[in-house]
């Protein structure tokens, strides 16, 4: 039996990452008994106080148990944790010894969303893949640079860690463990009775693109700006360099440093963001879309597309585009 401890943060913690992932596991052993087999997990709550205090005492938990009563498990459950993640890992930092010692005690970690500052800041990360989601990325990348953060992936697993992307992404991580541990007929039967699209692998079509700027370099944020207001125009690097007054190679470097981008990049970006909300409220055809982001080639427009968002053109309208939904 696999022994689960999903731990209870103090603070704001994601309640559907507690509830959801005791609620699957319980049923899978649900399903083993069905089938006239043995459970296959023991899930307990793991807490640093006897009652947690959630969302500034509108929801109080009650944890099975405290981490000291806790000498072996299996596998450490993190559940996202919201508000000022500086906070929020101060708050916690009770947990970080206990979460250490059960990893090198074999146990296997497990973070969903952005419990990914959490799982990062024990060090056990460092120098590992890791997903978290999309829109604290640049947040992530800032506070742990010794992390591979992959901000495409729905999911990661490296040497006995897990991570997943934003949000209900912790769902498919969830289909991935119990395939792990109770096999893939089980993890079938779970997807469809909770209708959870299993084998989903990137947070891609989700993905919107802001462009970062809490950075101080004003010659890029001129840049910036420039990129989202002609978006629909072919746009040099040398051509921003030139415009501001910076050498090429500084101005790349001085870029990238600011926005976690490339110059291309960032361009690309921008233009496949206004093709997607195209996509999703227009009933223009592929080609009037690309040449209104600035696109002539059609091969080059489908390549980049696909690249940033995980799907074709046509493929992201028909997903997203609620005219045609609604046939």
């Amino acid at each position: 039996m696999k022994h689960i401890s999903i731990i209870i943060p103090r603070g704001h913690t994601s309640l559907p990452n507690i509830d959801g992932t005791h609620q699957i596991f319980s049923e899978v052993n649900g399903f083993m008994k069905a089938m006239g087999r043995e459970p296959i997990f023991k899930v307990q709550l793991v807490g640093l106080d006897a009652d947690t205090s959630q969302r500034n005492g509108l929801y109080v938990i009650h944890p099975d148990v405290l981490i000291g009563d806790v000498k072996k498990t299996d596998l450490v459950i993190i559940p996202a944790m919201h508000g000022d993640m500086q906070e929020a890992l101060v708050q916690n930092q009770d947990f970080v010894p206990w979460v250490i010692n059960q990893y090198r005690g074999g146990a296997e970690v497990a973070s969903f969303c952005i419990g990914a500052f959490f799982l990062a800041s024990t060090g056990l990360l460092s120098g590992k893949q890791c997903a978290t989601h999309w829109r604290t990325a640049h947040e992530f990348r800032t506070m742990f640079p010794d992390v591979n953060l992959v901000d495409d992936k729905i999911m990661t697993a490296e040497d006995g860690i897990y991570t997943s992307g934003g949000a209900y992404s912790y769902l498919n991580l969830i289909m991935y463990l119990i395939e792990k541990f109770a096999g893939r007929e089980m993890a079938i039967l779970a997807s469809k009775s909770f209708m959870i699209d299993i084998d989903r692998h990137s947070q891609s079509p989700f993905i919107m693109f802001e462009g970062q700027k809490s950075h101080d370099d004003d010659q890029v944020k001129k840049a910036q700006d420039f990129i989202e207001k002609n978006f629909d125009e072919k746009i040099s690097v040398d051509q921003l360099a030139d415009m501001l007054a910076i050498g090429r190679r500084s101005f790349e470097r001085r870029f990238k440093k600011a926005t976690s981008n490339t110059v291309t990049e960032y361009i690309q970006r921008v233009k496949i963001e206004a093709a997607k909300k195209s996509f999703e409220t227009s009933r223009k055809n592929i080609n009037e879309i690309m040449y209104d982001v600035g696109y002539s080639d059609v091969k080059a427009f489908r390549t980049t597309f696909r690249k940033i968002t995980g799907l074709s053109p046509l493929a992201y309208r028909n997903k997203y585009n609620k005219e045609l939904i609604a046939v």
